[in-house]
């Protein structure tokens, strides 16, 4: 099903956030080199990013930084000499990560480097090769089908060569030093949805919450996938602990509902709070469980870090049409779905910043209430019964770790009975407040 959000006419943020990705949308970007840094160029336009730039060669942890790749043009031309093939005209035609090349070819040998797309003959692929020398063009199905039997130039004007991967990253501090950490993927070229999308949300969200006072302090990284969380990760490990919870942002500009894939636990207080703001906002939506395939997600609840780290998208990754392709174009993304999403992140750091968490002060088995007169506070209410149990779940979860909402979620007793009941518990002396 898919939703139709109308965009506020108070609000023209859906149009800033469109505006943005269409900025970005023609540089040919990759894991490393000079597209990273021209987005990033683009993006302290709008927010203080520091900039990283960690060496070509340097191990993190079973992973090495690669060599920089940057591309100055590609084509290739028919025996007539015109070019049939332009990476100028659109920079998916180009195998992302392809090595230098210049040379006359026959049809057999320059078919081993194309790739198409045959059940979408109208769509250019995306594909790369990071770590695999190799070169190569992507171009329509039908654009293929035409080529005949001749010789063909091919040109690409690439260098791969020691240099740095490039990220970028902001913080705001807030009163406490757990973090809310939110990641978007940059390596990719001329893709609207996946992640252009993403970014231009995170870097929106971040430019709102450096205006307010904020309880957590909020991390934001701009990354190349996989290989940029594993360089992230790796820096920063010793950092880890602060990080309270996550998302992934990614895939947020199309018409699709929205899909939350929760952290490697699956019950962390970011599961909780997404899934309490997409129920409470009424929106299309589905939560499907953790597996080790996807976004940077998967990194960052690797077995040795565990963080609680979900993605939130609207279409899934793999799961529209235009994923990976051509198709996957400013004309797919639409302001009013932009500003949806974002008004669901902001939800999600709203409920985080207003969520209350509480510690028993006596959690050396259960505390009696019957001497404190905790049983005669709640005995004239109707409910009572379920009062006391309230009371029961409140003072076993209450360990700085789990919120009232968290707690509400678990015990399956509706918010409002919960902070009630709380109250009554903080006027006792039995909680405090963290």
């Amino acid at each position: 099903m898919r939703t139709a959000t109308k965009t506020s006419k108070s609000n023209p943020i859906g149009k800033d956030l469109f505006k943005l990705c269409k900025k970005m949308f023609p540089i040919c970007r990759s894991i490393t080199g000079d597209g990273v840094r021209k987005t990033l160029a683009i993006l302290q336009k709008y927010i203080d990013l520091d900039i990283h730039e960690i060496q070509s060669g340097t191990q993190v942890f079973d992973w090495t930084i690669p060599k920089e790749w940057n591309i100055k043009d590609a084509w290739i031309k028919d025996a007539k000499g015109n070019k049939i093939i332009n990476f100028k005209d659109n920079n998916l035609h180009l195998l992302n990560y392809s090595v230098p090349v210049h040379g006359k070819i026959d049809l057999a040998t320059l078919k081993d480097h194309l790739y198409t797309l045959p059940d979408q003959p109208d769509l250019i692929p995306y594909r790369t090769s990071y770590y695999k020398k190799n070169w190569g063009f992507c171009l329509t199905h039908h654009q293929y089908e035409q080529l005949e039997e001749g010789t063909y130039e091919v040109f690409i004007d690439s260098s791969l060569e020691a240099g740095s991967l490039t990220y970028g990253e902001f913080f705001i501090p807030g009163k406490k030093e757990e973090e809310i950490l939110f990641s978007a993927h940059i390596c990719h070229p001329s893709l609207a949805n996946d992640n252009l999308s993403g970014i231009s949300i995170l870097t929106h969200l971040a430019q709102e919450l450096q205006k307010q006072k904020n309880t957590f302090s909020y991390r934001f990284i701009f990354i190349p996938g996989t290989i940029g969380s594993i360089t992230w990760l790796a820096q920063n490990k010793d950092q880890l602990s602060k990080i309270k919870g996550g998302l992934v942002a990614s895939l947020l500009g199309d018409s699709g509902d929205f899909t939350y894939k929760k952290s490697r636990r699956g019950n962390t207080e970011m599961d909780v709070v997404v899934q309490h703001v997409l129920e409470k906002s009424k929106v299309e939506h589905r939560v499907i469980d953790f597996i080790p395939y996807g976004y940077d997600e998967r990194q960052f609840c690797a077995p040795a870090f565990d963080l609680a780290v979900g993605n939130l998208t609207r279409s899934q990754f793999g799961e529209y049409p235009e994923y990976h392709t051509s198709g996957d174009n400013l004309d797919l993304i639409q302001a009013r779905y932009l500003e949806a999403s974002y008004q669901v992140y902001q939800n999600i750091i709203s409920t985080f910043e207003k969520n209350i968490f509480y510690r028993n002060r006596f959690p050396n088995c259960e505390p009696q209430l019957g001497k404190r007169g905790l049983y005669d506070a709640i005995g004239g209410n109707s409910n009572s019964k379920m009062m006391q149990m309230a009371m029961l779940w409140i003072l076993n979860l209450s360990d700085g770790e789990h919120s009232l909402l968290h707690i509400a979620k678990k015990s399956g007793y509706k918010y409002a009975l919960v902070k009630k009941v709380a109250k009554i518990l903080l006027g006792k002396g039995l909680l405090e407040r963290v």
